[in-house]
């Protein structure tokens, strides 16, 4: 019987960041439920890192909260996040995944089942014996959505997973991220590509200069935005 329980849904309580007196991330509260694949959007500067990485619990906010409101267990332990740098140990592709089931207490043949499994996904199975610090950009930021596979997340941040790839290697990386949100697993990504919002997600969130500007549909984002800093945005025009 497959477990259908979740951590999900997440909530940010107007949630705050500052350092030195600067609030980066200024008073932002939404919901994000299982399912849609969700895009946090923006040009560079508004905030989307450093959300997403408060969301994962790396940081702690300044102001405000992060809710899991579901009965999936502990929260640390049914989630995980890819770097735009995927982090690479001084081990083989194989043992780069391992170790990550390991910390999660998953041991024996399950852990080789799934290391095998994941690789397989990814199509890495051929490196599995290959130092993970020789292998391609492209092929490390696979390594690291292997990872992420075997650990079955509830949901899954992503860093700007594309960042720097070409065409292709992007497409690869985008196919993988459709195939974990099939496999069950919530997507939230950040981007300030529009044709990567196209082709990936279903609902997205707008930052603008650390202020949550817009929750909506790609639809509504592209066809009907509200603010003028979406508007412009889509347009391709500069907001100031």
């Amino acid at each position: 019987m497959v477990c259908t329980r979740t951590i999900l849904p997440l909530e940010a309580r107007d949630l705050s960041f500052e350092v030195d007196g600067t609030r980066l991330i200024k008073n932002i509260s939404f919901t994000l439920e299982a399912g849609p694949k969700t895009a946090i959007l923006g040009a560079n500067g508004a905030g989307k890192s450093l959300l997403l990485r408060l969301c994962h619990g790396l940081i702690q906010p300044t102001g405000g909260s992060v809710v899991w409101h579901g009965a999936g267990g502990d929260p640390t332990l049914r989630q995980a996040m890819v770097f735009q740098r995927p982090v690479m140990l001084r081990r083989s592709a194989a043992d780069n995944v391992a170790y990550a089931l390991k910390l999660r207490g998953v041991a024996g043949q399950e852990r080789r089942q799934r290391v095998e499994e994941a690789l397989k996904r990814t199509r890495l199975n051929r490196h599995a014996n290959r130092p993970a610090r020789v292998l391609s950009f492209g092929e490390q930021q696979r390594l690291a959505l292997a990872r992420a596979w075997a650990l079955r997340p509830d949901i899954l941040f992503l860093d700007e997973p594309t960042a720097s790839l070409d065409p292709s290697v992007t497409r690869t990386i985008e196919e993988l991220i459709l195939a974990l949100h099939d496999a069950g697993t919530k997507i939230v990504m950040t981007t300030h590509d529009l044709g990567q919002v196209r082709r990936v997600a279903d609902e997205v969130l707008f930052l603008h200069r650390g202020r949550l500007l817009e929750q909506t549909s790609v639809e509504d984002l592209f066809e009907r935005p509200s603010s003028d800093a979406a508007r412009a945005f889509v347009a391709g025009d500069l907001f100031w």
